[in-house]
């Protein structure tokens, strides 16, 4: 047993060291990356696409890589946008790690990226634990999925900057308690902010955007006290590059089991000038291209 959890250690200390170094190396480049986390069926993908509208309308360099454990259906969805759009298969594996993230937007991401929104696998239990080298991380619930989902998935809500509540045009039809919602967020992380939102009422649009973009632009972020907390693992600072600030990245509690083989992403960071690196990884992936 003991085996297993220094295994398990070893295979999350590599991945923070990797997502540090692709933080900087992105940072250094006016780069924000915002990792999306979710249950399947959130409303992720909607609420997405519709951000990504509103970023091009305004001018703002974004892009989008969206993780499935198969089909590309999300990445063709993004991809009515007109951003750049990559997605990648994960061939089973339940989350993304920092070196696949790496090594899938090297020669791919346009160089004056923004914003990187990365849409992870549909899962509330093993991406809580990945550090992706992102600035802002943002967990999604649904109104259909209950009240006390942050209650059950207490890492996920615990590590997130910013929780955003999606389908609310249907919450009166569903019964949805928003007032108990947002309690059981504040007692797993207090003081996050949490946004209400409807991609098809059009509710909370653009916010995700405008928060993103402040992060990126050296605001201060959220300091979840889980992150506060002494663990094995912490996330880094945003690196500070030309027209961007220092903003915080969440830090990891990472003492929850996973019922998979968490094979590590391997990898070793780009040299100086040149995109991130990182080693074989699950190959499969599919850019979409949009211009």
């Amino acid at each position: 047993m003991c085996r297993v959890v220094d295994l398990k250690q070893a295979v999350l200390a590599k991945n923070d060291s990797v997502a540090h170094t692709l933080r900087a190396e992105l940072g250094a480049r006016g780069t924000t990356v915002v990792n999306l986390l979710s249950s399947p069926g959130s409303g992720k993908t909607a609420l997405l696409e519709r951000e990504l509208v509103l970023a091009r309308g305004r001018g703002v360099p974004v892009a989008a890589l969206t993780a499935d454990l198969a089909t590309e259906n999300d990445a063709v969805r993004l991809a009515r946008s007109g951003v750049p759009v990559k997605q990648v298969l994960t061939d089973g594996l339940c989350h993304l790690e920092a070196g696949m993230l790496g090594r899938h937007l090297d020669g791919w991401m346009p160089e004056d990226t923004r914003l990187l929104f990365v849409e992870n696998v549909g899962n509330l239990v093993c991406p809580a634990s990945y550090d992706l080298g992102e600035s802002l991380r943002v967990v999604l619930a649904s109104v259909t999925e209950g009240e006390d989902k942050p209650l059950k998935y207490p890492t996920a809500f615990g590590l997130a900057h910013l929780v955003v509540v999606t389908k609310t045009d249907i919450a009166q039809a569903v019964e949805f308690d928003e007032a108990a919602f947002r309690a059981h967020v504040q007692q797993v992380n207090p003081g996050v902010e949490v946004v209400l939102t409807s991609a098809r009422g059009g509710q909370g649009a653009g916010v995700l955007l405008d928060r993103a973009l402040a992060v990126g632009d050296g605001g201060p972020a959220h300091a979840p006290v889980m992150a506060q907390q002494h663990g094995r693992h912490r996330h880094h600072h945003h690196a500070e590059s030309p027209g961007h600030g220092h903003a915080p990245g969440a830090g990891h509690d990472h003492d929850h089991g996973h019922g998979h083989d968490d094979s590590p992403g391997s990898g070793r960071a780009a040299e100086a000038g040149h995109g991130p690196v990182s080693g074989p990884t699950h190959p499969h992936s599919a850019a979409v291209q949009t211009r």
